[in-house]
């Protein structure tokens, strides 16, 4: 692939990313508008439609390495390992 292929290629992703990046944006915009009418209206299930829509509260736990780590830094440092991968970006 000779430099300029590269070069248009990249800028058509360049695109498809900004476009990629406003259509998350619209879609999350419009979760929240529901959302906040599922709260303004008290439910955490609403049909619209032939859609049913759930808003719910989830109860997790979860490991806090931070504090695990500062407590038993021999322990964390036992059981962590490294991991390598490849990152892609373009500036």
């Amino acid at each position: 692939m000779s430099s300029t292929e590269i070069t248009n290629k990249v800028e058509t992703l360049k695109e498809w990313l900004a476009i990629l990046d406003d259509t998350k944006a619209q879609v999350e915009a419009l979760k929240d508008e529901i959302k906040r009418e599922m709260e303004a209206r008290g439910v955490e299930h609403m049909e619209a439609g032939t859609n049913v829509i759930h808003y719910t509260t989830v109860t997790s736990s979860r490991f806090d390495t931070v504090a695990f780590r500062k407590a038993n830094p021999r322990i964390y440092q036992q059981y962590t390992k490294e991991t390598l991968s490849k990152r892609f970006t373009i500036g």
